[in-house]
């Protein structure tokens, strides 16, 4: 197809889907959140919560699986109707989500509202954002695009964080989140009108080679698979059980790092939120260009194991009496840094295994791994630390799991060798 007329939107929907995950990524922001209920139920009183100091956790991890599994049915929506119905779908459920528990310190309200209207609504916008901007642009640049739009995810608690503990000291916890409710139902669903994916049949610059157009389409029918036929292969079940690794050891700390941080650095611990959103978003941008470069696997395994080395730093500075307030940011950083590298190396892995046809579904079904591990990740850390008043454990465990994926990883890479030399002869054989 010539594409000639077409006027080439991809930067435009790449920064609409940046500014959809700015808003979206204040689940990242729980910590703080958490930490006010917790004060609040010290404090007691009239309409003060009253949950179990073990539940704090919970309304994060249920967002964190509903996310997950919502974002099979937002990619199969994304992939029917387009990105830009499935995003106000997600910005009208994330308002509404937040406007409700701005009314209650009900536990089970909280779950509901956070945990499963929230999560619903991140799926919705967040399986939206990163398709379109895919099919705008050429193989070449697809590490980089999916780094840049789920950067916006990751950088958001460099200024939710502040303004969620101006708003909580100003307002209060109920009055912060109809703030937030109404903010991101207006920008959620303002950007969505922005997304669009390119006319049927359309190439990108930069796509075509030896024979043209035809060869780029005959690589594209190679790839494409179903979500069905996807999850009847090994590589599938490999590559969502690394992403369950990696993804929960970095939520792990995400979902309290604000908790561990107070020790050392008092009221000036949700700092550490906010600039672990750069390391978060940094890993996505440099993991996705570096990717392309030297591919997807041999990026993953690298971070993975300097994920696990981390984790293992994390128990004598976390263990400290008199714990370094620099060490614990480096280390905050440096984790949200190896965390982030995940969310721009597993779509892209996804697109290239099984191609972009059913790209909305089939990144959805992988992402399971990350809601799967978050919460079971999640819980386990606020059960250990519950049960013996320290994050040590929930690191070894974090930890060693990390080496397991980065073994595993190995595999991974064989299969995009095989991926890559299909491709190559069925260009060979079209031209």
């Amino acid at each position: 197809m010539s594409n000639t007329g077409v006027v080439n939107r991809g930067w435009t929907v790449t920064f609409a889907g940046v500014g959809i995950n700015l808003a979206l990524g204040i689940l990242y922001t729980w910590s703080i959140f958490k930490g006010a209920i917790a004060k609040s139920i010290e404090a007691g009183g009239e309409g003060a919560f009253n949950w179990e100091l073990a539940s704090l956790n919970d309304p994060y991890a249920v967002c964190c699986i509903v996310f997950a599994f919502a974002m099979i049915l937002a990619g199969k929506c994304q992939d029917k109707f387009g990105p830009r119905v499935t995003a106000l779908m997600g910005g009208v459920l994330v308002g509404l989500g937040f406007i409700w528990i701005s009314q209650t310190t009900n536990y089970v309200a909280w779950v509901i509202g956070f945990g499963v209207l929230v999560g619903v609504g991140i799926g919705f916008g967040y399986s939206s954002a990163t398709p379109p901007a895919l099919k705008w642009f050429p193989p070449a640049k697809t590490g980089l695009i999916a780094g840049l739009v789920v950067s916006g995810f990751g950088l958001a608690s460099l200024y939710i964080a502040p303004l969620s503990k101006y708003l909580l000291d100003v307002w209060g916890l109920q009055s912060s989140m109809m703030f937030f409710g109404i903010a991101f139902l207006f920008v959620v669903c303002s950007l969505s009108l922005l997304l669009t994916n390119p006319p049927q049949n359309y190439v990108p610059q930069g796509a075509v080679q030896a024979g043209g157009a035809a060869i780029s389409k005959e690589r594209a029918a190679l790839n494409e698979k179903s979500a069905s036929a996807i999850m009847k292969t090994a590589t599938f079940w490999k590559l969502w059980f690394v992403y369950f690794i990696g993804a929960g050891a970095g939520l792990m700390v995400i979902g309290s790092v604000a908790g561990m941080a107070k020790k050392s650095m008092g009221e000036a611990a949700f700092a550490v939120v906010a600039i672990m959103a750069i390391g978060n978003a940094g890993g996505r941008i440099i993991a996705g260009i570096l990717s392309d470069k030297i591919g997807r696997s041999a990026t993953l395994m690298i971070m993975l194991l300097f994920q696990a080395l981390l984790m293992f730093a994390c128990i004598p500075v976390m263990g400290s009496a008199s714990a370094s307030a620099f060490a614990l940011v480096m280390l905050a950083t440096l984790i949200g840094f190896n965390y982030g590298t995940n969310l721009s190396l597993f779509p892209s892995l996804t697109k290239d295994f099984w191609g972009l046809k059913n790209f909305g579904i089939n990144y959805g079904i992988v992402f399971t791994a990350w809601g799967v591990g978050g919460f079971v990740m999640s819980r386990i850390s606020q059960m250990l630390k519950a049960g013996s008043g320290s994050f040590s454990s929930s690191f070894i465990f974090a930890g060693a799991l990390l080496v397991i994926g980065a073994g595993l990883t190995l595999t991974l890479r064989s299969a995009e060798k095989s991926n890559t030399e299909v491709e190559i002869n069925g260009l060979e054989e079209a031209a």
